[in-house]
């Protein structure tokens, strides 16, 4: 017992000599929606997760539209009707340059010349125009190109150095 009486007033004594301190206490928000304390940067920081968020959104939606359309140009079918149309424009291309540089001409019954056309024109499925004309008397071929939007391109073949 004289054990406890002995621990008791050492605690007791420790508990009087300790230094005591205490502040005001005082209470702050801690969000700043409430305090005002960096509540600029907090806005930020919450337009820009939405930002994120939406722009996420709109990633996706493209994504998932552009899959989706390499998914339908990957069809059998989708290839079959593009090689049949480069095949087409391949030959179309082809008659255009035997009527420039003669190779398809036709004989006239009477004089038994050549007549060769001089100019043709191809209008393209999307609105494109392709047409040209041989100049004789400077040996020359002008194809112009006339697309959907307007835009002219021009190319002049000189017929006479034109050899392979």
């Amino acid at each position: 017992m004289n054990k406890w009486i002995l621990f008791l007033t050492a605690m007791a004594f420790s508990l009087v000599i300790l230094p005591v301190k205490s502040s005001e206490l005082t209470f702050i928000f801690k969000n700043p929606s409430f305090s005002g304390v960096g509540y600029s940067s907090h806005v930020l920081s919450i337009e820009q997760l939405q930002f994120q968020r939406e722009q996420a959104v709109i990633d996706d939606k493209s994504a998932a539209e552009k899959a989706a359309d390499r998914a339908a140009k990957n069809t059998t079918l989708s290839k079959f009707v593009t090689n049949v149309e480069s095949r087409i424009f391949a030959n179309l291309s082809k008659q255009m340059v035997d009527n420039m540089f003669g190779t398809n001409c036709t004989e006239d019954a009477g004089t038994e010349e050549l007549e060769c056309p001089l100019n043709g024109t191809a209008t393209l499925p999307d609105g494109s125009v392709v047409s040209w004309e041989k100049d004789t008397t400077l040996d020359t071929i002008t194809l112009t190109v006339t697309d959907a939007t307007g835009t002219i391109t021009q190319l002049i073949v000189p017929v006479g150095d034109f050899k392979f």
